[in-house]
């Protein structure tokens, strides 16, 4: 991937849940390639400030939201502010996802957490993608990226495993239907990462670290940046032939004896 360049310039940007992790680094490197970004989270206003105060430093432009997804009329609410801020969008990231691994909601119920995870990571996605898309067919074109998971292509076993496949599998199968749906005027991609080092991946017990390794052709844990690289690269018009695409940013699956 080459160096970030100026390619975004003059363009809007949201990322949902983009206070920490993931989301940070796509937010941050859009930004860094030109975009005005508008940060989103549902609680961490702390985290999100200190983005946007970052990226001002920088010289760029960044607004905090905060809304609760899992809420359609805070969705809603996000896309009006998103539109108002800077008279459009032109790049949308759905990064947010239900955190049901850590905290109290770890020892929810198997159904609890999925009827979480079917509000925030599948829910809002398909709303504030199709939305935001609509407007964006009847202005000026844009680009819309969703988050998946790569192990959704494939399955993993266990309760985690059969969670994230069932949320993150349906919005990978949505996103190529909503390309064909926006096609030509918007572009829509799914991110598809696989084992990426975030706070969760920091204090993995071992055996989660080195299957991680193991399970990587390049024998690493991805970092929020090599997802932040790829996603930039999807938003800009390098990437303008790519639409309808679930890209796996894993460093390369490995099958078989580890």
């Amino acid at each position: 991937m080459p160096p970030a360049s100026r390619d975004l310039a003059d363009t809007t940007a949201v990322v949902t849940g983009s206070a920490s992790g993931i989301g940070r680094a796509i937010a941050k490197h859009l930004a860094e390639a030109g975009a005005a970004v508008l940060i989103h989270t549902r609680r961490n206003r702390p985290g999100a400030e200190a983005l946007a105060a970052e990226i001002q430093a920088s010289g760029g432009q960044s607004q905090v939201v905060l809304a609760d997804l899992a809420d359609q009329k805070e969705q809603d609410a996000l896309l009006e502010q998103a539109w108002q801020w800077r008279s459009g969008v032109d790049i949308w990231v759905n990064n947010a996802g239900a955190d049901v691994l850590t905290g109290p909601p770890a020892r929810w119920s198997f159904e609890e957490k999925l009827e979480r995870l079917w509000r925030v990571d599948v829910v809002a996605t398909v709303r504030l993608a199709r939305a935001a898309g609509s407007r964006m067919a009847a202005q000026r074109g844009g680009v819309i990226l969703n988050m998946g998971w790569d192990a959704s292509q494939r399955g993993m076993a266990g309760p985690s495993g059969e969670l994230f496949a069932t949320a993150k599998g349906a919005v990978m199968a949505f996103t190529r239907s909503l390309a064909q749906s926006l096609a030509p005027k918007v572009r829509v991609n799914c991110l598809a990462p696989g084992w990426i080092r975030t706070a969760w991946g920091q204090s993995a017990p071992r055996v989660w670290q080195e299957r991680a390794e193991a399970e990587c052709l390049l024998r690493r844990w991805g970092t929020p940046d090599d997802v932040a690289r790829v996603a930039c690269f999807l938003a800009s018009p390098t990437a303008s032939f790519l639409t309808g695409q679930v890209v796996e940013i894993n460093g390369g699956f490995r099958y078989g004896p580890r």
